[in-house]
This record gives C-alpha cells, structure tokens and sequence, in this order.
C-alpha cells in the first residue's frame, strides 16, 4: 500500500491533542488558542465544536459516558458535558483541581492522556510571549488517579507526547524543549514511573524540528509529530532508531493518534502559528489523516474518574 495523506478538517490556530473514541466512531480534538474542542464523525465528515471558558490543552472522553470529557482549561482539570453538537455549551461538571498556582502561575496544561488503568497523565509549560519564546523549565508533570493529583517532575519547558508499552513495561514521554524521548519504567498497576533515560535525541539523528505529540503501534514503535519539521516520524524506542519519515503538508505538526475502525489510520492535527512574523498558509492547521502505513496502533484510554 501507498502512503496517503488526506486533510479532513479545515485549519485551526493550534490543532493538539487527538483522541479517538471507540464508541462513538469520532475523533475529539482541541484547538488551544481557539479554546475549542472539536468532534469528527469519519463516516459522515461532520466537524462540530464549541468554545470553553480558556486555552484548552487536551480531551480525554470519561470512561462509561458519551457526553463528559476531563479537560486541561488554563491549568485547571475540569470535567465538562458537550453533546458533540455545533456550538452546543458545554458545561462544567466538576472542577477536579489546579497546578502550579502556588509555584508558576503563569504556566498552562498542555497535553494530557490517560494510561491503560484510566488515570489521566499531563504536564504543563512555561508563559508563552511573544508566540514561540517560552519561560524555560517552569512547567511540571502530573498524574491525575481520580481526584488525586500527584506531581511526577518538575523543571519541564512544554509538557507534550505520551504513551505506554505494556509489553515493555515503559511510559514515553517529551519535554519539547530536550529535542529528545523520554523512557520510563512504568508500572501500571500504581501508575508509578522511574528510572527516565533519554533515547532518542533529534539532533545527534539528524532530524530538523522539535518533538511534540506521540503515540505507539502494535509493533511497539514510536510514531512522533514534529513541530516546524513538516512531518512524522516511526522510531523503534528500544534501539533508538528512525524507522521512517513521512512528510506532512503543514510545517508545524502538533500531535498523532490511530484510529478508524480497525485502528490503521493515524489521525494528525496541525498548527497556523504566526511565529517571528512568518505566516503558515492552508492547509497549515488543518487536521489529517494518514493511510497506506502498515501499522495499526491501539484503542485510546479514556479517564476514570
């Protein structure tokens, strides 16, 4: 099979954060700057969204529900309900807590997953001004087990790509700004994680841009959106090896995730930052979706709350 890349969304400001949701056969995504979440239904191509109360950093569906999501508003967990419909309000269910008051007040969640037991995972980054210039190292790394907030690392730049391997007992994550992986122990009955070690480092492979979102394949490989890198990438984490790189038609890709009904299509969202006074022209910001790859990746972990 050929590899083709499809846009399926018309362009937001900064596309992050894409979940598929199985029940609903739909795509849920934000859009940052916006303070949108957005929904696309794959059989019908309907797009909706609406606006919430604040730069929204991820959507993570609430497990045995269809209509309430945890999201990262400012730096505040919050569980809303939206309908899916266009410009529907979505409403405040429960405030869950907030981070980095008391430390950087200035930071904002960025992205978040929940892991295979349903505990949420998510980070924050430095204030942002102007566009592209952040506050080094001001951010941190949470775990969300219910209400429970725990903080997992500080000194973080721009909290970004998760995923877990359970046949490898390992976590994955990204510090934007560290142009590099990170590997963790991972112990998913506590959701402990220990001894990070750096596996991947883009400089030293050649590899322009920066890494943002990530997710994982059945194969166990790596797949990575690179930020001002045009593209995504297929690292294998246990040899730190690039595997392949597909190019993407927006320069700033933000974030991955598989999906579709069986699992084999990797859904891709994209940023339209004016950064340095450079414009990013359609389809910049667009999401999309990428087929023809080979792989399947596995079903998305929703919250328990």
């Amino acid at each position: 099979m050929s590899v083709t890349v499809e846009k399926i969304v018309d362009p937001v400001v900064l596309g992050e954060g894409p979940h598929w949701d199985e029940k609903q056969q739909a795509l849920f995504f934000v859009s940052i700057h916006d303070r949108t979440i957005h929904k696309y239904v794959l059989s019908t191509k309907e797009h909706t969204k609406t606006k919430l109360d604040g730069p929204v950093g991820f959507i993570v569906p609430v497990e045995g529900t269809s209509d309430q999501f945890v999201v990262g508003v400012g730096r505040k967990f919050q569980v809303v309900r939206w309908d899916g419909r266009n410009n529907s309000p979505a409403t405040v269910v429960k405030e869950i807590g907030e981070v980095d008051q008391h430390t950087n007040p200035t930071t904002r969640l960025n992205d978040g997953k929940a892991d295979p037991r349903g505990r949420l995972y998510a980070g924050t980054m430095g204030h942002e001004e102007p566009l592209g210039v952040f506050i080094p190292e001001q951010g941190a790394f949470f775990r969300l087990d219910g209400s429970r907030i725990i903080k997992l690392s500080d000194k973080i730049g721009i909290s970004n790509g998760l995923t877990w391997d359970l046949k490898e007992k390992a976590m994955y994550y990204i510090d934007s700004p560290e142009l590099n992986i990170r590997r963790y122990d991972y112990n998913v009955e506590t959701g402990e994680i220990s001894n990070m070690k750096r596996i991947f480092d883009f400089k030293k492979k050649g590899v322009n841009g920066t890494p943002d979102g990530m997710t994982i394949d059945t194969d166990g490989n790596l797949w990575v959106a690179v930020f001002d890198g045009s593209s995504i990438l297929q690292i294998d984490p246990r040899e730190g090896k690039l595997l392949r790189q597909i190019s993407i038609p927006a320069k700033q890709v933000t974030s991955v995730t598989f999906g579709g009904p069986n699992y084999d299509i990797l859904f891709v969202t994209t940023a339209k930052l004016k950064i340095n006074n450079v414009e990013q022209e359609p389809p910049c910001g667009a999401t999309f979706k990428v087929t023809g790859l080979g792989v399947k990746g596995f079903r998305n972990n929703n919250f328990k709350l």
